[in-house]
């Protein structure tokens, strides 16, 4: 009997690795129908999506024509740094001046010598069908953390977007690699790791300037989780590293630098412009006009800032208090959240900005699905959230944009602006498949 009791009394072993495994191999067994419904299984589905398109890139590079469009550009930018020449305003390729941060000329050399002073351009091909994988797994890492998005979503996500897989790997722009840092930078927020997140962000900025729309979220974030005084060390973090990036061509002609690699006024050719073809080409390219768009960005953000993003009991200047110093208990910014303020701070820049061009896509295409997804407005079904994601990336894949491609893209950007506003939700808690209590009931 004493040896019964004893036997009886010994703790249960934890289950191994392995049995954890098939536990839950068992499980997508057992939901098989719900797999692509429910977000939980968003690492499964991910993992054979990022299979597949291992084998896309490589059927598109093998058997797609590579098009010329700013490669050599870049090559020459980065040709005449190489020769010795490090005042911005003698830089130049074939489709005009360099115009980027210093963090792209640093890339586009090791590119440079990578591709033999980038005539191998098929090479090239291959390294940015590596970015674009990166860029997925980064993106999937999101979408897991925030468990919104059905994954039956991201087939549209991958796959089946033509101009995407046309930016990376048939154009090599500049963009995908902002962006494939930016995501890095996210991820990081995620993992609550802010100052090596915001050296990624500076990073990402460094390479092109539309990573800036990320920041009035990013700034909003800072305040919220350290308070003012303790959000100066990290933005001193992104400028110290963009100082670090720059000096080469700030010792030579800091001025030329600045004015060429963050000019703000620069204008677009209307015949390139996505989002305003609708538009008499005199008013696209009025200042007044430019005007009126910051007039609307401001706006849209402070209205976001001060209604959607302050999950606080507290009005929003209470924020830039140290969080021990504030009347409320001080909670850390969620994954959501996270996700939420970073997403909507650049689909805002998007929407209101004075040109897009279609390498521009790549800017917040992976946002979309968990901007739709995020809302609970009840009347954007499964069915009408597709139809908008199959919308824009039909404007965006028609050359030359038009009057009607131009209002489809608005339509869609509205619809979504105004879903985020009036529809935003906190993410349902999913049941974790080791919770004892989920078994039991599913058992």
């Amino acid at each position: 009997m004493l040896k019964a009791a004893s036997w009886k009394s010994k703790p249960r072993a934890a289950p191994s690795g392995r049995s954890r495994v098939l536990d839950y191999l068992g499980e997508l067994w057992q939901e098989k129908r719900w797999i692509l419904f429910k977000p939980q299984y968003t690492l499964p589905v991910a993992a054979c999506l990022w299979v597949a398109e291992i084998c896309v890139n490589l059927w598109v590079i093998r058997r797609v024509p590579y098009t010329e469009i700013d490669w050599r550009a870049y090559m020459d930018e980065v040709e005449g740094v190489i020769n010795g020449t490090y005042d911005y305003t003698q830089l130049k390729g074939d489709t005009g001046p360099l115009v980027y941060p210093a963090g792209f000329v640093y890339i586009f050399m090791v590119l440079y010598y990578i591709t033999d002073h980038g005539v191998n351009i098929h090479l090239g091909q291959y390294m940015f069908a590596i970015f674009y994988l990166i860029t997925l797994l980064l993106v999937f890492r999101i979408y897991n953390h925030t468990k919104k998005v059905p994954p039956f979503v991201f087939f549209f996500m991958c796959c089946a977007s033509y101009r995407i897989h046309s930016i990376f790997i048939l154009r090599l722009f500049n963009d995908s690699i902002a962006m494939m840092i930016l995501y890095m930078a996210v991820n990081l927020f995620l993992n609550n790791r802010w100052s090596l997140g915001c050296c990624f962000f500076s990073l990402a900025v460094s390479v092109k300037m539309n990573v800036l729309l990320f920041a009035p979220g990013l700034l909003f974030l800072l305040v919220s989780e350290f308070g003012l005084v303790r959000t100066i060390p990290k933005l001193g973090i992104c400028a110290a590293l963009q100082v670090v990036l720059g000096l080469p061509f700030l010792m030579v002609n800091p001025v030329g630098y600045l004015g060429r690699a963050f000019d703000l006024g620069r204008q677009f050719l209307f015949k390139w412009t996505v989002n305003w073809r609708f538009l008499p080409e005199e008013v696209f390219l009025n200042r007044y006009f430019h005007l009126a768009l910051l007039v609307a960005h401001l706006t849209i953000l402070i209205l976001f800032a001060l209604y959607r993003w302050n999950k606080s009991e507290e009005g929003i200047f209470s924020l830039l208090k140290n969080p021990e110093e504030r009347k409320t208990q001080h909670q850390s910014v969620t994954a959501d959240q996270i996700v939420f303020v970073l997403f909507t701070s650049n689909f805002i820049g998007i929407s209101f900005s004075r040109s897009l061009h279609y390498q521009f896509y790549v800017w917040y295409f992976h946002t979309l699905p968990y901007l739709l997804w995020s809302t609970r407005v009840k009347k954007l079904a499964h069915l009408l959230k597709v139809l908008i994601l199959g919308l824009i990336e039909l404007s965006w894949n028609t050359y030359p944009s038009t009057v009607y491609s131009s209002i489809s893209l608005h339509v869609c950007h509205m619809i979504i602006l105004l879903s985020l506003w009036y529809g935003h939700t906190e993410p349902e808690k999913s049941a974790s498949t080791d919770d004892p209590d989920v078994l039991k009931k599913r058992k």
